[in-house]
Formats: C-alpha cells, structure tokens, sequence
C-alpha cells in the first residue's frame, strides 16, 4: 500500500457505505452509516451507528438490510452525529463503492442542517473497472466474491464498509501507473516546497520496499531498499547533480512496503516502465537472453507486508503472470480468484531472470507446483 510522510501531504481516506430509507431522490434519510478513517496502511479511526431518519423506511429497504423502524427509535438523529462525521472526513478523500450515491446523500443530509458537505471522492465502482476489466458484475458482494473477499454483514453499513476498504487495499496494489495517490496529491499538495528534507525522512520505515519522490505534479525518481528510510537518506545525502535536484525540488516522499525483495524488485520494473521518472534510467535491456523456469506451472510463496499475510507469484505454461498478496488460504488454493487478484508483471526475460535468481539465493517459505 502507497502512502506519504506524515510531515507532508499524508493521503487520508473516508471510507464508508450508507444505509438509508429509500424513497424519492433526495427525499431519502440515512439509517445507518460507518466511516472507516484510512492512512494507506491501517484504520486509524472509526464512526460506526444507527441513525433515527425521521421518515418511514421502505419495505424492501427493510427486507434487504433487515433495519426496522423499530431498532431506530431510540438512535441519534442526524444533527447529532453530523459534527463527528465532519471531523473524521476532514482532510480526507471520501470512498465507497458508488460514491456518487453515498456523497449526494451527506451533501442532501449537510443541505438540510444549512452546511455545505464538500469532500473530494473516489469510487471503487470505477476503480475496478479500470484496474480489473471485464468482470462480469461489479457490484459489491459479487465483486468480493470473485476477488476472494470475506464480507460479513452484507448490506449493513459496518460489513460493507469493511470490505470496501479491503477491496480499496487491493485496487491501490493494482494502480501500477500510481494514477489513485497522484490524482490526490495534485488536488491536497501546498504551493511550496517541504520544509526539510530531514522532515521528510521521520516518518519513513525501515522496512523493504519502493520509494517515491514527487515534486508538485510528477514523480520525479522511484528508489528501492531493504530498508527505505535508510536508502531515501542516501540519496538525500548525495550530491551528484542529478541529487541536488531532487532535494532541491522534493515536495513529497512517498512509500510502499513490499515484504521480500523480489516483489521489490518486480514492481520496480513496473513502475519505472509506467511512469517513467525523469531520474530513473529506463530498462532497456529487460528482453536479453531467452530465460525458462523448469516448471512450467507454479506459485511461489514468501512472507508479505503485515503478519499473516503472504506474497505470491504465480507463473502458468512457464508465463510470469505477476504478484499479489493474500491472507487467507482458499485465496491460494482457487486458482480463478487468485488470477483475478495478480497485479500484471511483464513476462520478459529480466523479470523472468530475477526470479531465477531469487530461486538461487533464497529459501522459499513454500512452492506449489500444479
């Protein structure tokens, strides 16, 4: 998962889903709404409640989310929770799957009180079907299903906002060209340069991964370490031209764990390719002597970013397909699902290279061969 120093623009995410009575446009009231506050990492604050509507709820609303009148009555109306749900969007990029729908209700909600709900949205409607095309549904419960994404409580305002967020989680791995984070940062960023560089290295980790330095509108140069803080320091420390230029003109350090060095490396390639950063050489010998795997199919398996959680790479009638993170275990052993989870990797013989190497210098935590 991609995200900022907190010294600069820390990319904050509302994520949410609402329940509500039904009825004419704009006459709708909300029943239920959990917000899911996001850091690119973890949840780092929740809003999660009941809310009195004041109207009639109709009758296939209460077949579908199984919200009564009746639970109702004694929970807060809307002016009472309207200033938590300020706080915890403020700053922050409001999601939800058709977030059309969930913002229109705030805004009518605010509109009603005499304040003006203004907040930037993304929609992982539209997020899927850029980043995974030509799925056959998108609706959420089906969209989780094919992706392998537990739901509990579907079609409560809790358990969709959950999944939700680990549906957002798994989009953000797939946004190779980064377009999500970038989309964000050009409408959050200040006009001015960070104030120190030493700021922006605080809050970095000492973990593996990518690292990328962004002026006002670009990504200017993606590094990889062991250790990112240790390895932005370095380059914050030189002083070759190409150095000075970048510390003179970095506004923002973004990052992203990877867990191993071979995701590292694999999504390097990626990204370099993608965005092509004016301070990264590109990689134009990635198609040199022809490399095979001795297996033509298998999954290879290592430690991910957070405890419990695995990377894979999966490789089919000996093509390098990508990599993804699962964890859970059905995930692995239905191979549909985790197709459909692979972030795409070039099946070019310097990744296909990297891989061997891998294999040569490192102990896999486990190999499945099918």
């Amino acid at each position: 998962m991609l995200y900022l120093a907190k010294e600069t623009i820390y990319n904050l995410y509302a994520i949410l889903d609402i329940e509500t009575t039904g009825g004419k446009f704009n006459e709708e009231g909300i029943t239920e709404i959990a917000i899911y506050k996001y850091d690119g990492h973890t949840i780092v604050d929740q809003f999660i409640s009941l809310i009195n509507p004041e109207r009639e709820i109709q009758p296939f609303v209460v077949n579908l989310t199984g919200i009564n009148s009746g639970m109702l009555k004694n929970a807060p109306k809307f002016f009472e929770v309207a200033k938590r749900i300020i706080e915890i969007t403020t700053d922050c990029v409001i999601v939800a799957h058709n977030a059309n729908f969930d913002n229109r209700i705030l805004t009518t909600e605010y509109r009603r009180l005499g304040y003006e709900f203004e907040r930037e949205t993304l929609c992982t409607v539209e997020l899927s079907q850029k980043l995974i095309p030509d799925l056959d549904s998108y609706k959420l419960g089906k969209l989780c299903r094919t992706l392998g994404i537990p739901v509990s409580s579907r079609h409560r305002a809790e358990g969709d906002a959950l999944a939700t967020v680990k549906l957002f989680k798994l989009l953000m791995n797939k946004d190779n060209g980064k377009e999500i984070i970038k989309t964000a940062i050009k409408k959050e960023i200040p006009k001015k340069i960070a104030p120190k560089l030493q700021s922006l290295l605080e809050n970095l980790p000492t973990s593996e991964g990518l690292f990328y330095i962004q002026n006002e509108t670009d990504i200017l140069y993606i590094g990889k370490g062991k250790n990112i803080k240790k390895a932005a320091n370095q380059l914050f420390l030189k002083d070759s031209k190409r150095a000075i230029y970048i510390q003179n003109n970095v506004v923002s350090v973004l990052y992203e764990e990877t867990g191993n060095a071979l995701i590292s490396e694999l999504k390097f390639v990626v990204e370099i390719i993608k965005n092509k950063p004016k301070f990264n050489q590109l990689l134009s010998k990635r198609n040199g002597p022809k490399v095979s795997f001795n297996n033509d199919n298998f999954i290879m398996i290592e430690k991910g970013r957070t405890l419990g959680e695995k990377s894979v790479i999966l490789v089919e009638n000996n093509i390098l397909l990508g990599y993804c993170y699962i964890d859970l275990s059905y995930q692995l052993n239905n191979l549909e699902i985790l197709k459909s989870l692979i972030s795409k990797v070039e099946n070019s013989n310097y990744n296909r290279l990297l891989i061997k190497k891998y294999f040569n210098t490192h102990t896999l935590e486990k190999l499945i061969r099918f």
